[in-house]
């Protein structure tokens, strides 16, 4: 689940706490960044987790209904579909998720203000209703249903932001990239495999996570190279004129264009322009777009750089 993406997000945030930090440990925050990217597969365990508590709070509502002193006929025979949806089902006995639950203890039953808020938007929504008024009953339905809520009231839910940053710190900065690995866990899902259908690995492979720790070790190894690079190319600046994070950025897309060489240039520059966008000024990206530009021209020219 974790991908480069999210990797190079996480080493541009340790290496910039790594040097504001006095107290500098190659080793402890190399712990720390691998701590950051755990917390991020919990965040996606944690929000496939919130489908099925939203699904047990309409089934806690409908029995409460049918316990009232004077019930309705609606009380009393109430459509089931929402709760006896057929993905949600599923996904409840996955044993991927069983045992995260277990080993982590991470549940959504200290947050029913806020389970309550998004469900009622949900069910006062077209897309529940037309959900709830068909006559279809399948399990791709099912599932499409809840594509369908994650995209349209969890992935963006600013109640949802506050709970999530209440609960950890690294979870905001995380949740763009995890929702997208929900909804494609979502979409990936097939009836078939029951509860044995498998989630999202932690790591796509073993090389992945070599690239997290060979890039964030390199970033600060080579620093006195790499920052020499950067200031040759802004002759025009005083290096300690330009902003901090972008240095930082600068620094860690040289080691990665110098150390990997099966990761195109440009798909390099790329990333880490689009990095500068989130974390730096409003001309940082088009900045470091030019300077790193220049590095890799000059690194070609002399020979040290053969890579396209």
């Amino acid at each position: 689940m974790i991908n480069r993406v999210l990797i190079r997000l996480k080493i541009v945030q340790i290496v910039y706490a790594y040097y504001q930090n006095g107290n500098k440990n190659l080793d402890t925050a190399e712990k720390e960044l691998f701590f950051s990217l755990s917390k991020a597969y919990d965040l996606y365990n944690y929000l496939l987790l919130l489908m099925i508590e939203l699904t047990n709070f309409a089934h806690k509502r409908i029995d409460a209904a049918k316990n009232k002193l004077v019930p309705s006929q609606e009380d009393l025979a109430p459509c089931m579909k929402f709760v006896e949806n057929k993905f949600i089902a599923q996904l409840e006995v996955n044993k991927q998720l069983s045992e995260f639950v277990t080993n982590q203890k991470k549940t959504w039953a200290n947050e029913t203000d806020f389970i309550k808020e998004l469900f009622d938007k949900i069910a006062s929504s077209d897309i529940y209703k037309e959900y709830m008024e068909s006559e279809e009953s399948s399990y791709t339905e099912d599932r499409e249903l809840w594509r369908k809520i994650y995209k349209n009231f969890i992935m963006t839910n600013e109640s949802l932001d506050q709970v999530l940053e209440d609960q950890s710190l690294y979870w905001n900065d995380d949740k763009e990239i995890v929702d997208t690995f929900v909804i494609k866990t979502i979409k990936k899902f097939e009836e078939k495999q029951g509860a044995n259908q498998k989630l999202l690995p932690e790591f796509k492979d073993d090389e992945d996570q070599e690239f997290a720790r060979r890039l964030f070790r390199r970033s600060i190894l080579n620093e006195d190279y790499y920052r020499h690079l950067i200031s040759e190319n802004t002759k025009n600046w005083d290096l300690d004129r330009v902003a901090f994070m972008d240095v930082i950025i600068m620094q860690i897309a040289l080691a990665e264009i110098l150390s990997f060489p099966n990761i195109p240039i440009s798909v390099s520059l790329n990333e880490y322009v689009e990095i500068a966008k989130l974390y730096s000024t409003a001309k940082s990206g088009s900045f470091i777009n030019g300077t790193l530009d220049g590095i890799v021209n000059q690194l070609k020219k002399d020979g040290k750089l053969t890579k396209n």
